[in-house]
């Protein structure tokens, strides 16, 4: 059978200018038109030493390589050092590119890493940054591989699941971190504007050190063809050939949709099978099928350049979360039409498409849609070009062939886009401004931005520029994103006007038709289950009554009788005089989760004793907690020092904790002083407390410093407990010299009260205990007088989630500042009691606190 004719190949690839603006290699080769002299040279030539050499003469790739006698003497040393220097620099400037795209996705791994930390230790970001940044540099890691591992443990994705299984494969121990790789690629992914962007990270970051040099990703159609949406590693004129495979074609790609599993090949070359690359990667090859919600959309295509490396387990399910990435780019941006497929007639149209997409913003090529006077009655969107990202989010073929006001129907408003392109087609005067608002109607959401407009008339159409003011495409497209996949609905009840406003996704989950009337929030209860009715009660009044952001999870009754089990989160928009005037959320399904919630229990009987035995289990903890910390201890005299103790137990019994604190005399003659928190709740929280305080008080009895002590409980924090992370604060005092030798381990600093005001000691350095094996931590040194008052608390005492720590900690100042009557009996005590009274924090966490007075 004849090889089948690529479809690059029938356009005769030499009839027009390359985007760039680069000659085609017929008509540079021919040396037509030599009146104009040599095309210039495209970056693909210069870095692979093509390019002018003299005259109408140009000197190719394949001329250098067999050494063919095109140029002698001083021409071909002159010419071939001015090229060389610019291969040189084109090569360098395609390293630096590479670096900044992958320095890019490095941020956000480490971005979103710092967010798991501030929601984990419950601090700035600043402190969380410099955290990781600490806590890599005494793990042994580089910052972005802690950043993949705290992703992994906190996600517990497919990706999180492959990276432990790399962890215990001990054949590829030498391989860099397939946490952080996988991770690299899916930030890259989701950030990408198209599908080529997708191919482009996912072979950096992924493949690449797989040892594959090349990749394809396919869009499967209706009709059995294929068409490459995106690629990356082969040469510029190759994704050109095989932009479209008719169906029939016996592909890698086509036999793997066919079979709907993975095909691989140890040399493709063998294989007698045509695909992209076949010429210059011939090697083993991969085809997996990339499929979404159940259906096949895709495949993605890998190419080694030799023989098929050993295909491991762990290999085989990194492919399968690259696929399913690819998956994702393909439903969220169908493959782009080649712009010049269509072959327009107006040889100016054409050099305005090559214009634009040598720009680096977003640009709209407009054609007027005329009406019976001749006037604009709209604009089809002749073209967008490779940097244009929509700001709802909305892929590019989804803009691309829509008329102007059905994308963006809010730009007939009075001064508006529309307004603007009417004159400048009328008048032909360039029209710019540095700011214009622009809206788009998404799901009947309004979405709006702001950006630097430059509209001018090129022929019979119009150039819209655009310059973004923010991240404003990328919000919008993971917005959608999570809402996909998350089946979550938006909604904003406006109660001044009566208008409410659903998106799609919302009709759906409530089972109604797009033209059918939303429900007003009032009227939410009447179509719940009956037993769920005073849920919706307590949220409104919470949302409505009290002003405050709200939810709550009901069972949703449907007029089709199909079951949903719905979480709705809310808050309510107050105007200038604190009145609610509307309330926005949204509707989330999580049927899915009730269900496999409801799997869990085989039957009632065990799901009551499950219950019986937590209660059991916490009443014991609380016991245990109460035995070893009394709500009030004291004052107890240490020396010349006073000690009262305070201990407020979380609201709810459920929640019992691991907080501790200690005070004795040690042997040395010392006083030991110490505040800690252990992460998490319940008996293994409360045994961990126990664990760490009696280790801690029998180190202190070896003589050791604060900072040396510490660093022994973090020692034994990693090895000997399960799983245990806590906060402390470790204090030292010297009755003699009334010195205070004090460290701290990611705990909040303590407080000195000296004559009638109050400060933080200062914040030294050192890392939460067991998150590291080994860790060193800051001493600090502190002279106290007579009358000082020391407190030491758990962020309990404080912490809220309305404001930051830092905020918290000068509220407590302050209520630390009010003047109290010094020197009487009870003094200390009731000191300790206003300041429980009077710190305002609401997170329901257990609170210590130690009062210590010099006398």
């Amino acid at each position: 059978m004849s090889k089948p004719q690529h479809p690059g190949d029938a356009h005769g690839g030499g009839s027009r200018l390359k985007p760039g603006g680069s000659l085609p290699a017929q008509t540079a080769a021919s040396g037509a038109d030599p009146a104009d002299g040599p095309g210039p040279a495209t970056g693909a030539d210069l870095a692979t030493g093509a390019g002018p050499a003299s005259g109408a003469d140009v000197l190719t790739g394949d001329d250098l390589a067999s050494g063919a006698d095109v140029a002698t003497g001083a021409d071909l040393a002159e010419g071939a050092g001015a090229v060389g220097r610019l291969a040189d620099s084109v090569r360098r400037l395609q390293d630096q590119l590479q670096r900044a795209q992958a320095e890019a996705d490095g941020r956000a791994l480490v971005d979103l890493a710092c967010g798991i930390l501030v929601e984990r230790l419950s601090c700035s970001p600043v402190e969380a940054a410099a955290q990781l940044d600490t806590l890599a540099e005494q793990s042994g890691l580089s910052t972005l591989e802690l950043a993949a591992d705290l992703v992994n443990q906190a996600t517990r994705d497919k990706i999180a699941d492959v990276a432990r299984e790399f962890v215990t494969d001990a054949v590829q121990p030498a391989r860099a971190s397939v946490g952080l790789r996988l991770r690299s690629a899916e930030a890259g992914a989701l950030a990408a504007g198209d599908a080529q962007s997708v191919a482009q990270s996912i072979l950096q970051h992924a493949l690449a050190p797989l040892g594959a040099v090349a990749v394809a990703i396919w869009a499967a159609h209706a009709d059995q063809s294929l068409s490459l949406a995106g690629s990356a590693g082969f040469t510029e004129e190759e994704p050109a050939r095989w932009r479209h495979v008719p169906p029939g074609v016996p592909t890698p790609a086509r036999r793997a949709l066919d079979e709907r599993a993975t095909v691989s090949y140890d040399m493709l070359a063998e294989a007698a099978l045509p695909s992209i690359g076949l010429r210059e990667v011939g090697g083993g090859r991969v085809a997996v099928p990339a499929g979404a919600g159940g259906r096949i959309i895709g495949v993605l295509e890998i190419c080694w350049p030799n023989r098929l490396p050993e295909q491991s387990q762990s290999i085989e399910r990194q492919v399968q979360v690259l696929a399913e990435l690819c998956a994702i780019a393909l439903e969220s941006h169908s493959a782009d039409e080649d712009p010049r497929s269509k072959e327009p007639t107006d040889p100016r149209l054409t050099e305005l498409l090559d214009l634009t997409d040598g720009l680096n913003d977003p640009c709209l090529v407009l054609q007027p849609l005329l009406d019976t006077a001749d006037t604009p009655a709209d604009f089809l969107i002749r073209h967008v070009n490779a940097s244009f990202v929509d700001f709802a989010g909305r892929p590019r073929n989804a803009i691309a062939g829509a008329l102007l006001l059905d994308a963006y129907p809010l730009a007939a408003e009075p001064g508006g886009l529309f307004e603007k392109v009417e004159h400048v087609l009328a008048t032909g005067e360039p029209f710019r401004t540095e700011r214009m608002r622009l809206a788009a109607v998404v799901d009947t959401i309004a979405l709006t931005t702001q950006a630097q407009v430059s509209i001018s008339r090129q022929g019979n159409h119009v150039l819209v520029v655009l310059r973004l003011e923010d991240g404003t495409p990328k919000v919008a497209s993971l917005l959608q994103h999570a809402q996909r996949l998350g089946r979550i609905g938006g909604f904003e009840e406006n109660f001044l006007t009566g208008d409410i406003a659903w998106n799609e996704t919302l009709f759906e989950l409530h089972g109604l038709l797009p033209t059918a009337e939303p429900i007003p929030l009032e009227h939410l209860a009447a179509h719940v289950h009956p037993d769920d009715a005073h849920s919706i009660g307590r949220f409104l009044r919470s949302l409505l009554h009290h002003q405050r952001p709200a939810s709550t999870a009901f069972r949703l009754q449907r007029a089709d009788s199909v079951a949903r089990h719905i979480r709705v989160v809310a808050e309510p928009v107050l105007d200038d005089n604190l009145r609610v005037t509307a309330v926005r959320g949204a509707y989330q399904d999580v049927s899915a989760q009730h269900w496999t919630e409801v799997a869990l229990a085989a039957t009632r009987d065990q799901l009551a004793q499950s219950q019986q035995e937590t209660a059991e289990r916490n009443r014991l903890a609380l016991r245990l907690q109460h035995a070893i910390m009394p709500p009030s201890h004291g004052p107890v005299d240490l020396h010349n020092l006073s000690v009262a103790v305070r201990y407020r137990p979380a609201e709810k019994d459920h929640l019992v904790g691991g907080d501790w604190y200690d005070a004795v005399a040690l042997p040395s003659g010392q006083v030991l002083l110490c505040v800690g928190d252990v992460a998490g709740h319940g008996i293994e929280a409360a045994t961990g407390m126990v664990a760490l305080r009696n280790a801690l008080r029998g180190l202190a009895t070896t003589g050791a410093g604060p900072a040396q002590l510490l660093a022994w409980l973090n020692t034994v924090t990693h090895h000997l407990t399960d799983n245990v992370t806590a906060t402390a604060v470790c204090g030292l005092y010297d009755p003699g010299s009334r010195q205070l030798r004090w460290a701290r381990a990611g705990h909040l600093p303590p407080v000195l009260m000296r004559e009638g005001k109050a400060a933080t000691l200062p914040k030294l350095g050192g890392i939460l205990l067991g998150a590291v094996p080994q860790a060193t931590y800051e001493e600090g040194h502190t002279q106290l007088e007579t009358g000082d008052t020391l407190l030491m608390y758990t962020d309990g005492l404080i912490e809220r989630r309305d404001r930051s720590v830092q905020d918290s900690l000068e509220s407590l100042l302050q209520v630390a500042r009010k003047p109290r009557q010094l020197g009487r009996e009870g003094y200390l005590e009731d000191q300790l009691d206003h300041l429980l009274r009077y710190t305002n924090a609401d997170t329901d966490d257990d609170t210590c606190l130690i009062g210590v007075t010099v006398r």
